[in-house]
């Protein structure tokens, strides 16, 4: 094995010299001998020595050509991580430049988080400020990632679940938004063998049997475009190209097909000299076959915002079937395949220029979000539509393209313009006439920003109406500015009367010491900036509430026992359902099946005749605070009731009815280890499914991180909770 780790470095140093025979091979040779000397006796769980992944990863770098540094970040990349080495070390032995690129690889492995998302958005935050540094720090942890996924059939099933999930959910996300598609496509393919293994054997089987079928017809139509081309003295470079599985996959559960209605499994790609040779290979392409209407794209003249460049239509093909083709030149061919990677300026010894900048100012953006955007679970939702989204290209008045996530409104547009065109935005108009704030926009809408002095900034309802997490970040940023006070205490009133609720004061429980930690947690300067925040709407107080308590039990665990009880305590005691009935101690207490409270839900009790207090949720429409007031009282959680720790509540999942939804949801629900008690669907004459499940619960919180992950499961448009009345079999 010793001798396979020795080859695989004469490879990578072999492959380096031949782009660059300037390579210093020297310091490539002592970062090889430090990173083996780090990791020595460390194994993977391929059973290999723990050495063969740096190597790996630098090897996957030098295929995309990269420079010295790169190579020698590559294989120190862990070193700081996993042994007693640090970035002081490297830096004093290899420069700042790989000691700032190895650091933004790094993940925060010292600080303790109470959960894996907020550990995730933390090393997600910490990268992102090291890519606005130096971008080689995403091409070496996207190296990282395809290596490991290469490598993720040694991980147990639910690891390798949750690895599956992160990768198409963010890497392969960075990976097409940086233009890399050769990794991209990778990426997601791998994911979808273990996200759905059932999907991924059906798609690579069905494939493999007509392979030879769609090659033949794939190989006619090469033939008939390359002699044609030869009569026109055009050098094109013609390849019939697969479409990988991820895509497929996604096209068959989007637009419900099976596999055999699906045309494009393989399409011709044409790479020429000039561009100049694309639009002629395009209209000899049109004269030989009938153009589909609607299915022509030119990403020459406008390239994507990920550098991707080439010719795009769809054309009828022999016996009636379409097929696509993609015609580009050889440096398109390049960066469509290593996107940034291809880029000159990290080649070594040249010196770089501001186009790789302007084309990686989304970074700037995402960093933006940060100062307006504390909450995890926000910053990964605004995170998803900066990576994901589909994208529309709408026009200045005076011709100038903005490109925008689909969906987008007048107000996105306002913003992306600058910040104070959209902070005097007074209306708009698309396309001559005026549009409302909410209009959609559509490709080659031309859109114009009315704007007024009258206008003193955004409205709140704004950030219900805008899409982009730059509209967002901007509103949210004029007001924490220009209404500090107003939103301190608005903030203030807002703890307040959580704390009431839950029979605290502010001086019992928003102690120094446990404010600092909160401080520090969110990078707050002062208490003010804690209220700020809450009250503009940047941090949920129901986040602040549970670190304050998970802080203090973890260092203070019987005080915080006592602290959270001896409050309840002032007033009344609780039952075994974890409610206080205000006055009234020991009375029968049961949790109403109609509405299903859980904790978090505002909650109201009803004085039944012979059975004690029935609590029903605020909202229930079985309670009428006129028709029942004499039988109502206060009633209030425990929120440090552990002794019933799961509640059953029902919701009702909208969704686009498609073959597979409900073993998606389903499946979904089980890998989150959530009791399924009983389901219900129901498929209305418009293709809806309605989806009645009942569910085992621990909390609100816990229901809505429930709610949110189903809604990214592909067709859902809605998932509430259930009330008597609106059930699946209601008319």
């Amino acid at each position: 094995m010793e001798r396979n780790i020795f080859e695989m470095f004469e490879t990578l140093k072999q492959k380096a010299l031949s782009y660059n025979p300037d390579l210093c091979v020297e310091r490539l040779v002592r970062a090889f001998e430090i990173a083996q000397k780090a990791h020595e006796g460390q194994v993977r769980n391929t059973g290999e020595p723990y050495m063969i992944h740096p190597l790996s990863v630098a090897q996957i770098l030098a295929e995309m050509e990269l420079d010295c540094d790169s190579l020698v970040s590559a294989l120190l990349h862990d070193v700081v991580e996993d042994t007693e080495m640090t970035t002081k070390d490297i830096a004093e032995e290899f420069g700042e430049s790989v000691a700032t690129i190895v650091d933004g690889v790094t993940k925060l492995g010292k600080i303790q988080y109470t959960t894996k998302e907020e550990q995730q958005v933390e090393n997600l935050r910490k990268m992102f400020l090291a890519m606005a540094k130096d971008v080689r720090v995403i091409l070496i942890k996207l190296a990282d990632r395809l290596h490991n996924m290469r490598t993720l059939k040694f991980m147990s099933e639910e690891k390798q679940r949750e690895k599956a999930r992160e990768t198409l959910e963010v890497y392969a996300a960075l990976a097409h938004r940086l233009g890399m598609s050769k990794i991209k496509w990778e990426l997601e393919d791998i994911a979808l063998r273990y996200i759905d293994p059932i999907a991924y054997k059906e798609i690579t089987e069905s494939i493999s049997q007509k392979r030879k079928e769609r090659e033949e017809y794939i190989d006619d139509i090469i033939n008939n475009i390359g002699a044609k081309l030869n009569e026109l003295g055009v050098k094109a470079h013609l390849t019939g190209r697969a479409k990988h599985f991820y895509s497929i996959f996604r096209k068959m559960y989007a637009q419900n097909k099976t596999i055999d209605e699906i045309y494009d499994l393989f399409a011709v790609r044409a790479i020429v000299d000039s561009v100049k040779d694309c639009y002629a290979v395009l209209g000899l392409v049109h004269e030989l076959y009938l153009p589909i209407p609607g299915r022509f794209k030119d990403y020459i003249a406008m390239p994507k915002p990920n550098m991707y460049q080439s010719l795009h239509t769809t054309v009828m093909g022999p016996s009636g079937t379409p097929f696509e083709i993609q015609i580009r030149t050889w440096e398109m061919h390049h960066v469509a395949e290593h996107g940034i990677a291809a880029h000159w300026k990290y080649k070594e010894g040249i010196n770089g220029s501001t186009e790789i900048d302007d084309k990686l100012e989304w970074i700037s953006k995402i960093l933006e979000i940060q100062n307006n955007v504390v909450d995890s679970d926000d910053f990964m939702r605004t995170l998803k539509i900066d990576l994901f989204a589909d994208e529309v290209f709408v026009f200045t008045p005076k011709g100038d393209v903005i490109n925008l996530p689909a969906g987008s409104t007048p107000i996105d547009f306002a913003f992306a313009i600058h910040s104070a065109v959209g902070c005097k935005m007074s209306g708009a108009k698309v396309n001559g006439k005026i549009s409302t704030l909410d209009y959609v926009l559509q490709n080659g809408d031309i859109v114009e920003v009315m704007t007024s002095s009258a206008v003193h900034g955004p409205s709140r309802d704004w950030l219900k109406i805008c899409k982009t997490s730059q509209a967002r970040s901007k509103i949210n940023g004029w007001f924490k500015r220009e209404r500090r006070d107003e939103n301190i205490m608005r903030g203030r009133e807002i703890v307040e009367r959580e704390l009431r609720r839950n029979n605290l004061t502010l001086e019992e429980f928003l102690k120094p010491e446990w404010i600092n930690i909160l401080l520090k947690r969110y990078s707050f300067n002062s208490e003010d900036d804690l209220y700020a925040a809450i009250g503009y709407g940047a941090l949920a107080v129901s986040k602040v509430m549970a670190r304050l308590r998970e802080e203090y039990r973890l260092t203070h665990k019987n005080d915080a026992e006592n602290i959270f009880t001896q409050a309840t305590e002032k007033q009344t005691k609780s039952n075994s359902n974890g409610i206080i009935v205000k006055g009234i101690d020991n009375c029968l207490v049961r949790l109403s099946r109609c509405c299903s409270p859980v904790p978090g839900d505002d909650i109201v009790g009803y004085i039944t005749k012979g059975r004690g207090v029935s609590v029903h949720r605020s909202d229930c429409p079985n309670v009428d605070e006129e028709r029942d007031k004499e039988r109502l009282i206060p009633v209030s959680w425990v929120s440090n009731d552990f002794r019933k720790s799961s509640y059953i509540t029902n919701i009702i999942i909208s969704a686009y009815d498609r073959r597979g939804l409900v073993m998606e949801i389903t499946s979904l629900l089980y890998e989150m280890k959530i009791p399924i008690m009983s389901i219900n669907t129901k498929i209305t004459k418009e293709q809806i499914a309605l989806i009645a499940l009942s569910l085992e619960i621990n909390s609100k919180d816990g229901l809505n991180f429930i709610k949110k992950r189903l809604m990214d499961i592909d067709g859902v448009f809605d998932v509430s909770r259930s009330n008597p009345g609106n059930n699946v079999n209601s008319n």
